[in-house]
């Protein structure tokens, strides 16, 4: 968590519809791609848990082929991945094990793979929310690496000096370690060594740590395995990567003032240095950049998001959009007709949120480009209420970028300290997030304090609480659309109450652990597994059984 920042939040900029079910099975497959030692040739997804429900729905097949591939998550190819295999040589299959019981987390796959030389490995990955993904185990050892930074996997024999050589190779070439843990079976056995680095790792530090006769093969994990490319234009300021020690300890001191661990926390520094919610978030990034001797792209990136965001939610009101599944395309046309026929029953304000919020799915659905916020399947909530503020009161993108970053900073609160997963904590957990994270923004934008930010995001959950995750045939289209119309709704209302000056008798920070609580209590059938509540009604069971699903 201690690098969890803004574009883990406010993203991934992705090809829809799923973030936790298409970028994160992308990035697992992409990972798993980076460990084999040749080209892969064949390869075998076993989907276990709410996986093994929802594969085709969330084009979770497209983008696991996708990553097997080396494609980014933004990269609209991933809608042709199986042509594009076809053309590379690369044979797939999938196997749904829906009563399998060996596993943790809700969003488990396994992988099995041959390379061209032959070579077979298998890895079990975890998507773990947001678009974030975790490669728990390698050839049946347990590991943890998540490619957020550059990683290193070392497969190894059991014997001493193997980690001093490993650590000799890397600091002879300037390759600062983050992080170093060693997982094996058998003492003396084949073990695995992975690594984290501040620093890109090139071939001539592969090949030194491949001297060791110890020392089996090296697998290199580019950071943000999969992601997007980073945004140029990063201010460099203060982020040499060669810093002297006494100016990395001074940025990682700076950096632990700033890792906000609650809303208590983030509310008290504002409080204490004058700062807004944005403010305060992007000094943590800041922060958080130099610590780890990167160059501060912030701003940058809220303007990319920002961008990718407008078109989502423009391009379906000017022409239609159909669905993967077939649900939805052309919604966010009529509630633009409805409006200029002068027959809305809510303001131009309110109207104009939920058809953005509305057409951002219909973008998501239709494997468009959008940005999770904080998930694929609730992207619409942010932008519809950002770009209905800034039609009715004439924010400038400057403005909106603002909101982006006051949204960021609930939307890490809420995944530091419960979940923004279906999976694992229900819809209440996306839309109820996102609804929270507009309404603070909403507060910001409107002038008030950052403890009216907090009060409004509590609202916003509170009014959220206890809402399931049940997509018909596992597609993010129904109830999911509508849901982001309401939760842009709910984050104005929430946020108007808030400006009024009235408070909460329950703080933020119960708020999150109370919605947490209850998310993991679901039943596995309400948590986006496609198997309960409005899934599992009679005429979204007929639809399915006429679709195929």
């Amino acid at each position: 968590m201690a690098t969890l920042g803004l574009t883990d939040i406010i993203g991934p900029i992705m090809v829809g519809p799923s973030s936790s079910h298409t970028a994160g099975a992308l990035r697992i497959a992409f990972m798993a791609r980076r460990l084999c030692l040749a080209e892969p040739r064949s390869v075998e997804f076993r989907l276990l848990g709410s996986f093994a429900h929802t594969l085709t729905g969330h084009g979770t097949d497209k983008a696991l082929v996708a990553g097997m591939l080396g494609l980014a998550t933004d990269d609209l190819r991933i809608r042709d991945s199986f042509e594009l295999a076809e053309q590379a040589g690369l044979s797939f299959r999938f196997t749904t094990l829906p009563d399998a019981d060996d596993y943790e987390h809700p969003n488990t796959i396994d992988i099995l793979m041959q390379d061209a030389a032959g070579n077979k490995m298998s890895v079990r990955g975890e998507s773990v929310g947001g678009g974030a993904a975790v490669i728990r185990r390698i050839d049946g050892i347990d590991v943890y690496v998540t490619g957020e930074s550059t990683s290193i996997v070392v497969r190894q024999r059991d014997v001493a000096g193997v980690l001093a050589h490993i650590a000799q190779s890397l600091s002879e070439r300037g390759v600062n370690i983050a992080t170093t843990r060693m997982y094996r079976e058998r003492r003396g056995d084949t073990a695995y060594t992975v690594l984290e680095t501040d620093q890109d790792v090139d071939v001539a530090a592969k090949a030194a740590i491949e001297s060791n006769p110890a020392i089996y093969d090296v697998r290199i994990i580019p950071g943000d395995a999969g992601s997007a490319a980073p945004c140029a234009g990063a201010s460099d300021e203060g982020c040499d990567a060669q810093q002297s020690a006494e100016a990395l300890d001074h940025a990682l001191q700076r950096f632990a003032n700033l890792d906000f661990a609650s809303g208590a926390d983030l509310l008290a520094w504002c409080e204490t240095n004058g700062a807004s919610l944005s403010e305060a978030f992007l000094a943590r990034e800041a922060a958080l950049a130099a610590s780890l001797g990167q160059a501060d792209a912030s701003k940058c990136y809220l303007d990319l998001a920002l961008s990718v965001m407008k078109r989502a939610a423009t391009q379906p009101v000017r022409e239609t959009l159909p669905s993967m599944g077939g649900l939805l395309g052309g919604e966010a046309r009529k509630l633009t007709d409805l409006r200029a026929r002068g027959e809305a029953l809510c303001d131009d304000q309110l109207s104009a949120a939920m058809t953005y919020a509305m057409a951002v799915l219909e973008t998501n659905a239709s494997m468009g480009r959008i940005v999770a916020a904080p998930t694929a399947g609730s992207a619409g909530v942010l932008p519809g209420v950002l770009l209905a503020l800034q039609d009715s009161r004439g924010f400038a993108d400057e403005d909106l970028a603002r909101g982006i970053a006051t949204a960021a900073a609930i939307g890490y609160l809420i995944t530091r300290n419960a979940t923004v997963s279906g999976a694992e904590g229900g819809c209440q957990a996306e839309i109820g997030s996102a609804a929270a994270m507009a309404a603070a923004a909403a507060v910001e934008l409107a002038g008030g304090t950052p403890a009216q930010c907090l009060n409004a995001a509590g609202n916003a959950l509170t009014n959220m609480m206890g809402l399931v995750c049940d997509p018909v045939a596992g597609l993010v289209e129904v109830p999911c659309q509508k849901r982001n119309a309401s939760g842009a709704a709910t984050a104005l209302v929430s946020a108007q109450i808030a400006l009024a000056g009235i408070g909460n008798l329950v703080d933020f920070d119960q708020t999150v652990a109370v919605m947490d609580k209850v998310g993991r209590s679901l039943p596995f059938e309400l948590r986006e597994s496609a198997l309960g509540g409005i899934a599992a009604a009679p005429a979204a069971c007929a639809w399915c059984a006429q679709c195929g699903a």
